[in-house]
């Protein structure tokens, strides 16, 4: 990882604690810029009020078939991803189906920068969803890979479901990501018309006929169109249903139960990155990363009282945006670890410390090594 301007990290701790009856606010230092943050909050509930007894968490499962387990006839598993422009519902539609959110979301473009697989257990299959970035016209080097990894997924999936928001007519970054993605002829392809509940029964029938439309031109075949709205669960199941259908015949792919084969690692730096997303404009939210430490349950605690200790760093690519991160005596900091620790505790069903330093690497969006020291 770089360690580029260590002696200038700032840092805020969150976490749960039962140790003290009543939490005590850490005021911070008036320097706080210059200096560290070192800021302990505490939960104003017991412990077991807002947990209960909770077991350690369980280790994700890696992907692969499984061995030994008998399948009903007829059973059908694979992956389908989403794709679309930037900000268009990829996100919020795969936690739809999965019914738990998996990916974050965010209303800044270019928010996913990862593939996380969904896994949707139904009785007649198994479906995995694969949430990727959004096509878009990259200016970055960062831009540029993710737009390769979303090409690269076309080619390994199932199913690819294009998504159209139905509040917004089709535009020509539409017509050239269907037409990229008409090159790709093994994988069946069907629309999606997401954000209908933004939208008026005449528009969502205008913008039907509009990507019908689209397949026609660019010479892409849909499987099917299908209208849904993530927010108000309109036809998910439906959408669901199809992808299944649409799926080879096979065994299940991961274990029941299990929602995501993504790292605990990634899903918790993901988690912070959404909190400190929240709020910021222009370019900074592109300047941020995340990446976490170190992750693991401290030694010496109960079992039923387990507090999973996490240490990440945010990074940025200049010293203001540094300071845009951090805010007036560190409050904006102190906010991003709270929420992330809530999301975090949310997702994996442990209580959370939660250590975060800001850092400049700078501008790690065009630089090869950085990029790769940020896991891009």
């Amino acid at each position: 990882m770089n360690r580029a301007d260590d002696s200038d990290a700032d840092v805020v701790r969150d976490q749960a604690d039962d140790e003290r009856e009543e939490p005590t606010p850490t005021d911070l230092a008036d320097d706080e810029i210059d200096g560290e943050i070192d800021d302990e909050i505490d939960d104003e509930e017991e412990w077991d009020d807002e947990f209960g007894a909770l077991p350690p968490p369980a280790p994700a499962a890696g992907l692969g078939l499984l061995g030994g387990a008998e399948v009903a006839e007829g059973h059908r598993s694979g992956f389908a991803c989403f794709v679309g422009r930037p900000n268009v519902g990829k996100s919020t539609l795969t936690n739809a189906i999965v019914g738990q959110k998996i990916v974050i979301t965010s209303d800044k473009p270019q928010t996913t920068r990862t593939v996380v697989r969904g896994i949707v257990h139904r009785p007649d299959g198994q479906l995995v969803l694969v949430d990727t970035p959004g096509l878009h016209r990259p200016r970055t080097l960062l831009g540029e890979r993710l737009n390769d990894l979303v090409r690269t997924t076309w080619a390994e999936v199932d199913v690819v479901a294009v998504c159209f928001p139905a509040d917004e007519k089709i535009g020509p970054g539409d017509t050239f990501l269907v037409t990229e993605l008409a090159k790709v002829r093994r994988t069946t392809k069907i629309a999606v018309a997401t954000k209908t509940d933004l939208a008026a029964p005449d528009r969502i029938a205008e913008h039907l006929l509009d990507i019908a439309e689209l397949g026609r031109t660019t010479g892409t075949e849909w499987a099917e169109i299908v209208p849904v709205s993530s927010v108000g669960g309109d036809q998910i199941d439906l959408l669901a249903e199809i992808l299944v259908g649409l799926m080879p015949e096979g065994p299940p792919l991961y274990p029941d139960g299990d929602l995501t084969d993504a790292p605990e690692e990634i899903l918790a730096a993901e988690l912070i990155r959404e909190a400190a997303l929240d709020g910021v404009r222009d370019e900074l939210p592109h300047s941020i990363a995340v990446v976490v430490e170190e992750m693991g349950l401290r030694e010496g605690r109960p079992d039923d009282k387990p507090l999973l200790d996490i240490h990440a760093n945010l990074f940025v690519e200049r010293d203001s945006q540094k300071g845009i991160v951090i805010g007036r005596k560190g409050a904006r900091l102190r906010q991003v670890g709270t929420v992330a620790r809530q999301q975090i505790e949310a997702l994996l069903g442990t209580p959370v410390y939660l250590d975060l330093h800001v850092k400049v690497a700078k501008d790690w969006q065009r630089d090869p090594r950085q990029l790769r020291r940020l896991g891009f």
